[in-house]
């Protein structure tokens, strides 16, 4: 049973590397869909031909995720540095409540530098909440409230058990399949990304399974991938479902003492340290390149926008982040200069919504735009789904409020056709206002490495350092006006599409408000016609379409 687990998984790399032969160029996402004919953001182009010889403002653009390498080769110039501190010597000089905060702060670590690495997932940690409330009570002596909570806890009861049990299935699967790889390569003798399809052609053994495994494996390295990246892939796959099974889904897990807050009090803002990097800063590492990498230095790669200051706000674990954590981050951000917040993470429960709510109007308080990833289950998302959101908990007196200071953002792929939408991407004609390139994106991961990574974790960050470029030529644009021309400015793509996670086509608009692509040259040129509304900014454009004088550089952070 074993061995066919892992012969079924070998033909899926078959599969999956046969898929990678059709490549886009490394760069594609700021690459122009008529001159290049890939559906990319038309970056270079708005630079080339309409910010030539222009300058613009320095713009901070916070990253809330895992941490970020600020000492990366394409990153460490840019990093956000808090003059108001002085590094190093515990002292909290600029009384912001955060010692020694000086590229950002990290809000999953703890006083004596321990960092948290592993959560639940919110319906794991809303289970044991419940579980301690209601377990041996008698459900007809509960109230009409008390029911309905009962009632969730029982569905919540039932999903982690389902869970546990296809998890564990899942990492017994692809933890045989690596260790089988492993024993092949340890086999053959020699390093894993030395070994050749001749090597393996050649390979005897009298062990059957490992010569089965090693007459599959030839046909996957026939499509020129590595040993070596092929074992690295199935340990990533592996170490997924041990972490979901050991973690997200383990009620009997929790780390959160590490941090030592009160995580009931969503008021508490002043815990955790200043390590914005974390023990794993892969993700938002990723998503700081895409953001602002330094461009044209001949090294790595391009981010979308220069004069880039990124804030690394250490708010998502491995598991669902807390609300507390987010609107904390949010807050953060905003007191500390940032003008543009990227959100690349998501869960579908938000027990202390209030908390972000309050959060996010803060951030409109302060003119701040939120972008957000719609998330990756090719799915249809609403707002008691999907959070965070930007639709608030409390009503208006004529209905439901919305913040008007949120972008929301699906994926889309290379291509121009119907699969320019990414198989994974969410989806929503009301929730989802745009889509981003999110698939085989090209960007910064730690220790001056680089790395092909998809999701709408990759999309948000591409409207975000949209956002930034657009606040940093044009400064007197709001936020408000930020997203309108970002929304308005989209490639609007012609034809039926693919609904993520179907084989139906649909039209684009279905899946998205604007049923487009974002666009950074027709986004600029839009900025240039329209008159800013910030209070104190300089026009860099005017409402009849003549280039204004763009505001020269100035750090003010």
């Amino acid at each position: 049973m074993k061995l066919r687990w892992i012969l079924s998984l070998l033909v899926l790399f078959v599969m999956g590397q046969l898929m990678a032969q059709e490549t886009a160029p490394q760069n594609w996402f700021n690459l122009d869909p008529n001159q290049d004919g890939v559906q990319g953001m038309s970056t270079e182009k708005a630079y080339q031909e309409l910010l030539k010889g222009k300058s613009g403002e320095t713009v901070v653009v916070a990253v809330l995720d895992s941490g970020v390498d600020y000492d990366h080769e394409d990153l460490k110039d840019i990093m956000w540095i808090n003059k108001g501190e002085i590094p190093g010597n515990g002292i909290d000089d600029d009384k912001n409540g955060y010692i020694d905060d000086i590229h950002g702060w990290n809000f999953l670590g703890g006083k004596d530098g321990e960092n948290l690495v592993h959560e639940n997932l919110e319906v794991t940690r809303l289970y044991v909440k419940y579980k301690a409330k209601y377990e041996g009570k008698d459900v007809s002596k509960l109230s009409r409230k008390e029911k309905a909570e009962y009632n969730t806890y029982k569905e919540y009861e039932k999903v982690i058990a389902d869970k546990q049990e296809e998890l564990a299935s899942n990492a017994m699967l692809y933890s045989g399949t690596f260790e089988a790889f492993k024993a092949l390569g340890n086999a053959i003798g020699k390093d894993y990304d030395e070994i050749t399809e001749q090597d393996v052609a050649k390979f005897k053994s009298d062990d059957a399974m490992l010569m089965q495994v090693a007459n599959a494996v030839t046909g996957i390295l026939a499509q020129g991938e590595s040993f070596g990246a092929i074992v690295r892939e199935l340990k990533e796959i592996s170490e997924h479902f041990n972490n979901q099974v050991e973690y997200h889904y383990n009620p009997e897990f929790d780390a959160r003492h590490i941090v030592g807050d009160d995580v009931t009090n969503p008021n508490d803002r002043y815990y955790g340290n200043n390590n914005v990097e974390g023990p794993d800063a892969r993700h938002g590492t990723h998503v700081a390149g895409i953001i602002g990498a330094i461009r044209n230095n001949n090294i790595g790669m391009s981010g979308v926008a220069n004069n880039i200051r990124i804030m690394s706000v250490r708010t998502v674990p491995d598991g669902d982040e807390r609300d507390k954590d987010v609107a904390n981050a949010i807050r953060y951000a905003v007191d500390n200069g940032a003008s543009v917040i990227n959100m690349s993470f998501g869960k579908g429960a938000s027990p202390y919504k209030q908390a972000v709510d309050e959060a996010v109007r803060y951030a409109a308080k302060h003119d701040v735009l939120l972008v957000h990833g719609s998330g990756n289950d090719n799915a249809e998302i609403f707002t008691d789904d999907n959070f965070p959101n930007d639709k608030y908990k409390k009503r208006g007196l004529f209905g439901p409020k919305y913040a008007d200071n949120w972008i929301e953002v699906g994926a889309n792929s290379w291509k121009n056709d119907a699969s320019i939408t990414a198989e994974f991407s969410n989806y929503s004609s009301t929730y989802v206002d745009v889509f981003a390139p999110g698939v085989e994106i090209y960007s910064t991961t730690p220790d001056n490495h680089y790395e092909n990574l998809q999701g709408t974790s990759m999309a948000s960050p591409m409207v975000a350092g949209l956002a930034g470029l657009l606040r940093s030529y044009f400064p007197d644009l709001t936020a408000k006006q930020t997203k309108d021309i970002i929304m308005q400015s989209v490639t609007p793509h012609q034809g039926k599409v693919n609904k993520p996670g179907t084989e139906e086509t649909v039209n684009f608009k279905e899946l998205s408000v604007t049923g487009g692509v974002v666009n950074t040259y027709k986004a600029v040129e839009l900025a240039m016609k329209t008159k800013g509304k910030k209070k104190g900014g300089k026009n860099a454009g005017s409402a009849k379409g003549k280039t204004g004088k763009m505001t020269p550089g100035k750090d003010k952070v």
